[in-house]
């Protein structure tokens, strides 16, 4: 086996990855709250190669053969707050996801505060899942109740009438959750939601994503280097072994 060609057809799947997580990245900048997804690279053992045919596997004579494996999570450093002077628009500052419920019930988390309300009053995200308070309830505004006002304890009032406050709620390992559609987020197996005790709001602001596109084109300078790199390693051994096959007949 030429485990050259194979570590090189690795890497290449590697850098797809990455080339895909940059590339929804760039795709993704301007969505308000979304996080960069980011890859990592590491080394698997796939056996070991003898230096020595006669040697035995784990002898001095050996050695592991590794290939390189891309690991994908997601940075949930905090985007810059931009204002929008939009008075359903709001901004969580520090820890926290606000808690949205899906059609079918179920719950998922956010940090895009992008509302919008109903024709029935109900408080919404852009597309149409209800925002939950802390009472483990759809927010709804009061039929000509006045303008409305998100505290800085995030909670919301309709003139004088307090409608309820956001549920927002924190997690004890943000890199166990895990990226839906929509710029959402589910918890992965046994991570459990708790509320934020004390949250910071700012009303008519919105958190951009925390993409930097700079960098993220840079990133793709990278792997275009990297991938013609590894193709010409496939090439040139591909050359090689078919100059041997000739001069063996």
């Amino acid at each position: 086996m030429n485990v050259g060609l194979y570590q090189s057809a690795s890497a290449l799947s590697a850098l797809e990855r990455w080339q895909d997580a940059v590339s929804q990245n760039i795709t993704s900048s301007q969505n308000t709250g979304y996080r960069a997804r980011t890859v990592s690279f590491s080394t698997q053992t796939a056996g070991e190669l003898e230096a020595d045919p006669k040697a035995r596997i784990g002898s001095e004579g050996s050695m592991p053969m590794l290939f390189p494996r891309a690991n994908s999570s997601v940075n949930f450093m905090t985007g810059e707050t931009q204002p929008t002077r939009r008075e359903l628009d709001a901004a969580i500052q520090g820890n926290g996801f606000f808690e949205i419920q899906r059609p079918d019930g179920s719950k998922v988390y956010t940090r895009s505060g992008e509302f919008r309300m109903t024709p029935e009053r109900v408080l919404v995200t852009s597309s149409g899942d209800k925002v939950m308070s802390d009472s483990g309830s759809p927010i709804t505004f009061l039929p000509g109740g006045g303008p409305v006002v998100i505290n800085p304890d995030g909670t919301i009032f309709q003139g004088s009438n307090a409608l309820g406050k956001f549920s927002i709620q924190k997690f004890s390992d943000n890199s166990r959750l895990i990226p839906i559609a929509g710029g959402f987020f589910v918890p992965g197996s046994g991570l459990a939601p708790t509320p934020v005790e004390n949250p910071e709001m700012l009303q008519g602001y919105l958190e951009g994503s925390n993409v930097t596109p700079l960098r993220e084109m840079v990133d793709l300078v990278l792997i275009s280097r990297a991938y013609e790199a590894n193709q010409k390693i496939i090439t040139t051994v591909d050359q090689q072994m078919q100059k041997t096959l000739d001069a063996l007949g």
